[in-house]
């Protein structure tokens, strides 16, 4: 019996052990199989010379045409069946699936090891729930900057629930979404406030919303600034710089004069959703037409009365629009 091994004390010991085998069953008549051997076929003559040329000496129980082909196909590491299959039978190897997995297999994680914020960035949705900073900045320009490399013709939808943060941040998330060849869906969630509302304004016209409770602000840019008398200067201009560039940008998303928009940013501006698409804002309201999601919008009412009642007056505020609540819903 001869192994392609190049130990010889193992082929050696191999050959002693089938040996002894073969003699110990020698009464069985034609049987060619040692019992005591169970994973090992002693060829006869006439099989050892149909397997002349062969590179391995010992026929397992599964006909496989050639080492590299079993490799192939049952996914075998090669090292396992240099040694010609000693101590492995192919033919129980055969009955399990190939351990190979395929591309997709090796780059998509599991459901279950993904974090919520994942799974919406393979939905293409991104969100944006805290204030605007740097680093939030970063994070939703290297979204964007993803979503659209891997598909420019589907649209990328931004949650919005933010009460603003710094202008330089903001202005990097407006460059990254002008960027992009894919529109820009944003909606609002709760609050759109300064730089919030700024970012769900400049969105892809005709695909931009609020939530029926969802509360959109706008104002003018605030900041501080010690020092010197020059460097307080300075960051007066840098200041009176974003607001002009600010309310230039607004003016062409809303359709506003430049002036109109300065008075109306001049304090802080709440509007409800309907206000905010009357206003130009947004371009609709979700859900605004399901009684269990638009709470009733109360009348306007004068403040209480405190120490500062003289400074407080309703007459000064814009009337009441006729907007839809929830009574006017339910008598259709």
């Amino acid at each position: 019996m001869e192994l392609a091994v190049g130990s010889a004390p193992l082929a050696r010991r191999v050959t002693g052990l089938c040996s002894a085998a073969q003699t110990a069953s020698a009464k069985t008549a034609g049987s060619g199989t040692a019992s005591g051997c169970p994973r090992w076929t002693i060829p006869s003559r006439a099989a050892s010379s149909r397997a002349a040329g062969r590179k391995t000496g010992v026929n397992c129980r599964a006909s496989v045409s050639s080492g590299a082909s079993r490799n192939d196909v049952l996914g075998l590491d090669p090292s396992l069946t240099s040694l010609g299959g000693a101590g492995f039978d192919v033919a129980e190897a055969s009955q399990f699936p190939a351990t190979r997995m395929s591309s997709e297999q090796q780059t998509m994680p599991r459901l279950q090891d993904m974090d919520p914020a994942s799974i919406l960035l393979s939905q293409r949705i991104i969100f944006l729930g805290t204030q605007v900073d740097d680093f939030s900045a970063d994070l939703i320009i290297s979204q964007l900057l993803l979503l659209d490399s891997q598909d420019p013709t589907r649209d990328i939808k931004m949650l919005i629930n933010s009460p603003g943060g710094s202008v330089t941040a903001g202005m990097g998330i407006y460059d990254a979404m002008k960027l992009c060849r894919a529109d820009i869906s944003t909606i609002c969630f709760g609050l759109a406030a300064s730089m919030g509302a700024f970012l769900l304004a400049t969105g892809t016209k005709g695909k931009r919303f609020c939530m029926p409770n969802s509360r959109v602000m706008i104002h003018q840019p605030l900041g501080g600034a010690q020092g010197s008398a020059i460097d307080v200067g300075l960051q007066v201009r840098e200041m009176m710089y974003h607001k002009v560039k600010l309310n230039k940008i607004l003016s062409r998303v809303t359709g506003k004069t430049e002036d109109q928009i300065e008075i109306d940013t001049d304090r802080d501006n709440f509007m409800s959703p309907w206000e905010a698409v009357e206003y130009g804002l947004v371009d609709g309201v979700m859900g605004a037409d399901n009684p269990d999601l638009v709470a009733p919008i109360g009348e306007v009412r004068e403040p209480p009365k405190t120490k500062v009642w003289d400074l407080w007056t309703i007459k000064e505020a814009k009337e009441r629009k006729n907007l839809p609540g929830e009574d006017q819903l339910l008598r259709k």
